[in-house]
């Protein structure tokens, strides 16, 4: 489909997007009353952000729901009733891989977790360092056998992803296997911090209870013998830095049991992401994959 727009024609409407700064798209959203909005939990944050300094009411537009892929976030509770409260629009969960296709949903009545769709994919849930089985409730890797993709069949595949069944009915009826809070993180994203084992998520759901940071970093330092963390903190608006530093590094020694050390950078200055983010990067600057 070719789309006529703001910049003439011959464009489609993917390229047409791609070229839009976030302001250009927020316009567009209200003067096309868009209704469903897909991309990342970490750019529809970025988007609220932009709302918020032109000024825009992102609760007035006609956005009814987004969703959201690409990160754990969709179903980290305080990401995503941050992103429920500046749309005023309801989040859903999806996940899916390159590799397999769109392979799990949220369901309306039961938010936080996904339904694996079981008339497409086997699915299995393994300890990842020994490859067996792990019962119902446990955290486990997810391993996928696709059933209905032409020319590209996938056996078991090892995705990487971290997951916990939920072994309860879900209130929707549907009798699909649930995962409990979707994507709980990556197997290779963990990291020992003071003997504890610590995942992305888990300090996201933390950090991102304070609706006074605008965006953050974590700097892991592993050239020691027990790795360290930095979290750079990026405040909404000057003069919040002290306050919040000290709210945050309380929060992250009472809920994640290490101490990590927490500073302030000056707003505008952490990179905004409209993909997946690149938060958490290694002390010489690379990203941590």
């Amino acid at each position: 489909m070719l789309f006529r727009g703001y910049d003439g024609p011959g464009l489609t409407r993917r390229d047409f997007l791609r070229g839009m700064s976030s302001a250009a798209r927020l316009r567009f959203l209200f003067d096309n009353e868009a209704t469903v909005v897909l991309c990342t939990p970490t750019y529809a944050l970025h988007l609220a952000e932009v709302a918020r300094q032109q000024k825009i009411d992102l609760a007035a537009s006609q956005v009814r729901a987004l969703i959201v892929a690409g990160e754990p976030g969709g179903s980290i509770l305080a990401t995503r009733e941050r992103i429920e409260s500046a749309w005023g629009a309801r989040v859903f969960d999806h996940s899916g891989l390159t590799e397999v296709g769109p392979m799990a949903i949220e369901c309306p009545e039961n938010p936080a977790g996904l339904h694996v769709l079981e008339e497409d994919y086997l699915v299995e849930v393994i300890d990842p360092a020994t490859q067996q089985p792990v019962p119902a409730g446990q955290l486990g890797e997810l391993v996928v056998t696709n059933l209905g993709r032409w020319a590209s069949p996938v056996i078991r595949y090892r995705t990487g992803d971290l997951v916990r069944v939920d072994p309860e009915p879900c209130p929707c009826g549907r009798c699909f296997l649930r995962l409990a809070g979707g994507i709980l993180g990556r197997v290779d994203d963990m990291i020992q911090v003071r003997g504890n084992n610590v995942y992305p998520s888990a300090i996201e759901a933390v950090i991102r209870r304070f609706p006074e940071v605008a965006e953050y970093r974590v700097a892991v330092d592993q050239s020691r013998a027990l790795p360290e963390l930095c979290i750079e903190l990026e405040p909404i608006r000057p003069g919040l830095a002290a306050e919040l530093i000290q709210r945050v590094d309380q929060a992250i020694r009472a809920e994640l049991l290490f101490r990590a050390e927490v500073k302030a950078v000056e707003p505008g200055t952490l990179p905004r992401f409209e993909m997946k983010a690149k938060r958490f990067i290694k002390k010489n600057g690379a990203e941590i994959e």
